[in-house]
């Protein structure tokens, strides 16, 4: 039985994207066999981040279209045995909460992760397709206005009685942290009201690897962060590699 995981934010440019691909790298590598299924349609970049954008031969689109099952519209992803990708229609697609579960309901055997990259926005698109989960992963950065809309989605979830959450803060870097945007993370994680699962650093090495599709370096401290986190997801109690204060 595999494990779900939603991954969402209130605002785009959040990052949510290089989180899940982070996350499923990390959990791929530790020798979990992880699938992550991309919702953001239109607008998919799973592909390019993996280094496969030529080599996608189907993808959702084919799925909610009944052209494929959905185990046929996964592709392998080369540099990390245990990944594979569900990538999202390169065109706008319908699609509601119960497609979604059903096609984690079919492939979930194959699978003991399943990472859901959903669509940024407060909207109940979003809401009804997370509600699958067995875990939320409510994503921030240090703007007041991502900590604001992290803080209404979560809020959303409680009231649904989504209690399994935990919250990802991202593109964290010196700068600003203090005198800049927030005192300190711990101020995060009070106003966003969601028990820290981890903290992503701001970087470079991070975004010129998925940038370009090539493996994340192994210096990279962004890939140190989702390996810690991608071992908590696993139950292993492992300390924070940013501080939070």
């Amino acid at each position: 039985m595999s494990k779900i995981i939603a991954v969402t934010s209130g605002k785009g440019g959040t990052g949510k994207s290089t989180v899940c691909a982070g996350l499923g790298y990390t959990l791929a590598k530790q020798g979990h066999r992880t699938l992550i299924i991309e919702l953001d349609f239109g607008l998919r970049c799973l592909d390019i981040m993996f280094g496969m954008e030529n080599d996608i031969k189907y993808d959702l689109g084919d799925v909610l279209s009944g052209k494929k099952e959905p185990l046929e519209a996964v592709s392998q992803v080369p540099m990390a045995a245990n990944l594979s990708i569900l990538c999202a229609p390169k065109t706008l697609t319908s699609v509601n909460a119960e497609q979604i579960y059903d096609i984690c309901r079919s492939i979930k055997k194959y699978f003991e992760y399943i990472i859901i990259d959903t669509g940024a926005g407060i909207n109940s698109h979003v809401f009804d397709i997370v509600e699958q989960a067995n875990l939320i992963l409510v994503l921030s950065t240090p703007d007041q206005v991502c900590i604001r809309d992290a803080a209404l989605m979560s809020d959303e979830f409680y009231n649904r009685g989504n209690k399994s959450q935990r919250l990802i803060i991202n593109k964290v870097s010196k700068k600003v942290i203090g005198n800049a945007l927030v005192a300190n993370l711990d101020e995060i994680i009070d106003k966003v009201g969601v028990q820290l699962i981890g903290v992503i650093p701001d970087d470079f090495k991070m975004t010129v690897a998925t940038g370009k599709g090539n493996p994340i370096p192994t210096d990279s401290e962004a890939l140190r962060a989702f390996d810690a986190i991608s071992k908590r997801l696993d139950g292993d109690f492992v300390p924070l590699t940013v501080k939070t204060s």
